[in-house]
């Protein structure tokens, strides 16, 4: 995939990290349908009279246990990439930590800690713009 660009021809890391996360949902979606399915299975499976001991073993992999597990895995990290991501498009349009704050319903230190941390593409330095060797 091509990387997206921003209007003024640089990468937009944002956009990039915007469609990861809609990926993930999308994944994530087909893996809650899957769990819906495996729910019914387990449901009727149960109304039978089987008990769980009998019916989880004989389930096909992933269990709606580790389906829950990806989920949760996959949208935590693209959720925290755009999260972070978004910060640092806001408040490279000149957004202020404190309206950011405002707008993502955290605190002012959050967005700080946002603005400096690290991610796939940027290493743990400091933030663009904040200095350094």
């Amino acid at each position: 995939m091509a990387e997206q660009q921003a209007q003024d021809g640089e990468r937009d890391v944002a956009l990039e990290s915007l469609d990861a996360l809609c990926r993930a949902v999308r994944a994530s979606i087909a893996d809650a349908e899957e769990i819906l399915v495996r729910a019914g299975h387990l449901r009727a499976e149960r109304e039978a009279g089987r008990s769980y001991a009998q019916i989880v073993p004989a389930e096909g992999r992933p269990l709606i246990v580790e389906l829950l597990t990806s989920i949760t895995a996959r949208l935590s990290e693209t959720g925290s990439r755009w999260r972070r991501e978004e910060a640092r498009a806001l408040h490279a349009e000149g957004l202020t930590m404190d309206r950011i704050a405002a707008l993502f319903g955290v605190t002012r230190q959050r967005v700080s800690a946002l603005l400096r941390s690290g991610g796939p593409d940027r290493g743990g330095g400091p933030a663009r713009g904040a200095g350094g060797p």
